[in-house]
């Protein structure tokens, strides 16, 4: 019965263990394997940026990454930016100056936008307070756009209108006309519009055609492009906005146009993500993303705006107004985690589990080990009664049942010895206990005329 109980302990014991083991195994080989599926918010509908997102999410899954994005379509940045706020997206198309969820760390500029005035040079607009009593043609627009133009014309003193009133236009008032592009240098020789005002990418295809049918409206060709030159005054009253460079010549070499740099301000299209996403993840959504822009530009024109966001350095980055992402920085300051780095949890727990099913195995060995010494040292202690009762016992048959149970002892002994590892101080004294009890019973029933061999 002492056997059988220790071989139960071992069959279920081992076989425990190799079983746990294959399990730790495969949810850590399956942790590690699949594909971390992040939920992004996109939006404006019809806008660059969802078009620009859902190729970014095609070519992952085509070049099958340990990244997946889940697409969820938004009316407007307003109604993404609640998505990441709510906890609904871990990351989302924002724009700051409408909407900026309190949870949003920024991992990438999109495109950014400048706001700025084409009119014809002979008009004599110059400046935004030349704007005053004045019509400017926008196209079709989005309320996030007409907003910005309201609060810049605004830090001057101007209302901005969106009706537009018959006759002439009060001197303290901008009039904003919706425009089609295909009208607007006709409706500029007509009178219906003094400029065109533009928020927009200024290195984009549509902010080069308009400023071209601008030109082409303006006697001479000429074109003057108005910024805001009170930037830093403007930035400090809506933080949410950022400074903006319209380079010179960037819309022609010979005339340069404009012939200096346009300074002025704007807004940006950001990818962001919740700032408890870990580090890791938004390092390699960050790095992805870049390393595939010129990929993704073949089809999305869009890619090639996508940019960093603008700091000095680290402490300026994480306590900008519009701070990033530690793992974007991460990535841009080439410090990302290793791979032992991620998942050191992972290691840990591992080595601690393994350790601990290590010390279960010893402990196992020894109990395994100090079982067979006792069932020897049983057989042993036994053999030696014998060998002293045998000395007293008179009776024949009493003294050949004596030797059949050595006979049992000792073959029980040779067996485990032969199946199992043994100590030899143990097994040498089982074995001097098998002569001690043979011997005297030998002697014992030689003198009683019965030899035994």
């Amino acid at each position: 019965m002492r056997r059988l109980g220790f071989s139960s302990v071992r069959e279920v014991f081992l076989p425990l263990g190799l079983a746990l083991l294959l399990v730790l195994g495969a949810v850590a080989a399956f942790h590690l394997t699949r594909p971390t599926t992040l939920t992004i918010a996109v939006a404006p509908n019809g806008g660059t940026e969802p078009a620009l997102l859902r190729a970014y999410a095609d070519e992952l899954a085509r070049r099958n990454l340990g990244i997946r994005l889940k697409v969820v379509s938004f009316a407007g940045v307003r109604e993404s930016a609640e998505a990441l706020k709510a906890g609904k997206a871990d990351l989302a198309v924002v724009r700051p100056d409408v909407a900026m969820p309190g949870n949003g760390l920024t991992l990438a500029v999109l495109r950014t936008l400048a706001a700025f005035v084409a009119a014809p040079g002979a008009s004599g607009t110059k400046d935004i307070p030349d704007l005053a009593g004045k019509r400017l043609g926008m196209l079709a627009s989005r309320t996030a756009d007409r907003t910005l133009l309201h609060d810049l014309v605004g830090h001057y003193g101007f209302e901005l209108l969106t009706d537009a009133p018959g006759g002439a236009v009060n001197n303290t008032a901008v009039v904003l006309v919706p425009i089609e592009e295909a009208d607007v240098a006709t409706a500029l020789r007509d009178g219906r519009i003094d400029a065109m005002a533009l928020v927009t990418t200024p290195s984009s295809p549509a902010a080069r055609r308009v400023v071209a049918l601008v030109g082409e409206a303006s006697d001479g060709g000429d074109v003057a492009l108005i910024g805001l030159p009170d930037t830093a005054a403007v930035l400090a009253r809506r933080p949410r906005l950022q400074p903006v460079t319209v380079p010179a010549a960037l819309y022609g070499g010979n005339p340069r146009l404009p012939a200096e740099d346009v300074a002025t301000v704007g807004s940006s299209y950001r990818l962001m993500a919740r700032a408890d996403l870990s580090r890791s993840v938004a390092a390699e959504v960050t790095q992805h993303l870049f390393e595939m822009r010129a990929a993704l530009a073949e089809t999305v024109p869009a890619a090639e705006d996508v940019s960093h966001p603008d700091y000095e350095d680290t402490a300026d980055a994480t306590s900008a107004r519009l701070p990033i992402h530690p793992g974007a920085l991460d990535y841009y300051e080439r410090e990302q985690e290793t791979l032992i780095e991620r998942y050191e949890s992972w290691i840990y727990l591992v080595a601690i589990l393994g350790g601990g099913l290590g010390s279960t195995a010893a402990w196992l060995r020894q109990r395994i080990g100090r079982q067979r010494r006792e069932r020897i040292e049983v057989a042993t202690a036994r053999l030696l009664e014998l060998r002293s009762d045998a000395r007293r016992e008179t009776d024949r048959e009493r003294l050949e049942a004596m030797a059949g149970e050595v006979d049992d002892l000792a073959a029980s002994i040779a067996r485990h010895a032969l199946n199992k590892p043994t100590e030899p101080r143990t097994l040498s004294a089982a074995t001097v206990a098998i002569d001690a009890a043979r011997s005297t019973l030998k002697r014992v029933l030689s003198g009683a005329g019965s030899p035994i061999g």
